[in-house]
């Protein structure tokens, strides 16, 4: 399947902007993180941890599915392809990932670091380290984006081969 240009460039445009904004709604969790546990007021942290859970229950889902959805939708719809090349296999299985671990990791530790400070509970989810491996892994997956490294996949070289073979046989044997 091959997306017409315009419907492409359109989804290229929505796949950007959500994987941007996925980036930067990581690293406003990761300063909301690091605000909640360093600060010396019980109202800080408190304010800080409704931010994030704002985030996480209003944004950072819908953000995360958008771009799941736009990239394999891109990634099928272009000569790029889902399983062809190294760089967007892994893109496609990092952002799975990321996904899963929004939905059912980072956004339940939110809600309860929330409760726990909201009930004026000392807050035991360790609230730092999701936002620093998504930010992580975000950037990553941008660098790859960029430098599109390692080349074509065992599938990808055989279909490259299977479409030379098809070229040469059509020079070969030219129909009138």
């Amino acid at each position: 399947m091959k997306l017409p240009r315009r419907a492409r460039r359109a989804i290229l445009v929505v796949h950007v902007a959500t994987s941007v904004s996925w980036l930067g709604l990581a690293l406003g969790l990761l300063a909301l993180a690091v605000t909640a546990t360093t600060a010396g007021s019980h109202e800080v942290a408190e304010a800080s941890y409704r931010s994030m859970k704002v985030f996480t229950d209003w944004l950072l889902v819908p953000i995360a599915l958008l771009t799941f959805g736009s990239g394999t939708v891109l990634s099928l719809g272009t000569p790029w392809g889902l399983a062809r090349h190294r760089w967007v296999y892994t893109k496609f299985w990092m952002t799975l990932v990321a996904t899963g671990l929004t939905v059912f990791a980072l956004r339940p530790d939110v809600n309860g670091a929330t409760a726990e400070s909201i009930a004026g509970q000392p807050v035991t989810a360790d609230i730092l380290v999701p936002p620093c491996v998504s930010l992580s892994a975000y950037l990553f997956m941008t660098v790859i984006s960029v430098l599109k490294p390692w080349g074509l996949t065992r599938r990808g070289r055989k279909q490259r081969s299977a479409g030379r073979k098809k070229v040469d046989a059509r020079a070969l044997h030219p129909t009138a």
